[in-house]
């Protein structure tokens, strides 16, 4: 247990187990992901970024992605009550910028094409706070944290043992 964990009379329950170690056993795949993942990220606010990667996370229920993202988010200065309330962001847009809300905005619909696709208005929002080339990075960002989750969750990552520089 870290000093941050509370301490707990009953014993937490046990990890679950990761169904396999895709890194491991598809270097070339996770290589190419992280070289795409950089190239993405280049051309996008760090602070964006980071709140992009946590709500696709959330949204995609990537226990193993929230973990690390938020982790790397509060290492760099990112505050606890802007992470706490990016899953209600829609009741607390008070936290954020207009910049910062149509990418959350944009990173929902992109997350859950299925839903409505990438309505006008929320693809409009997004051009009026980001350039072309911003928006072209910031749409390659959402798409490359949504196919990390889809790793993350279907091969069942474990949370919890991230530490940022690692």
């Amino acid at each position: 247990m870290t000093t941050n964990d509370v301490q707990h009379t009953t014993p937490r329950l046990a990890e679950h187990t990761q169904r396999l170690d895709w890194m491991k056993l598809a270097p070339d795949v996770f290589k190419a992901m992280a070289r795409l993942d950089t190239a993405t990220g280049q051309g996008v606010e760090a602070y964006v970024l980071h709140l992009v990667k946590i709500r696709s996370s959330q949204v995609n229920r990537c226990a193993f992605c929230i973990d690390m993202h938020t982790k790397d988010a509060l290492a760099v200065g990112e505050s606890v009550d802007r992470i706490i309330q990016l899953d209600g962001w829609r009741e607390s847009k008070h936290f954020y910028t207009a910049k910062e809300i149509a990418a959350i905005e944009l990173t929902e619909a992109i997350t859950v094409l299925t839903q409505a696709g990438v309505p006008d208005e929320v693809y409009a929002k997004a051009a009026k706070e980001f350039s072309e080339t911003e928006l072209a990075y910031l749409i390659g960002a959402i798409t490359m944290i949504n196919a990390w989750n889809r790793f993350g969750v279907s091969t069942r990552m474990v949370p919890g043992h991230y530490a940022p520089g690692s």
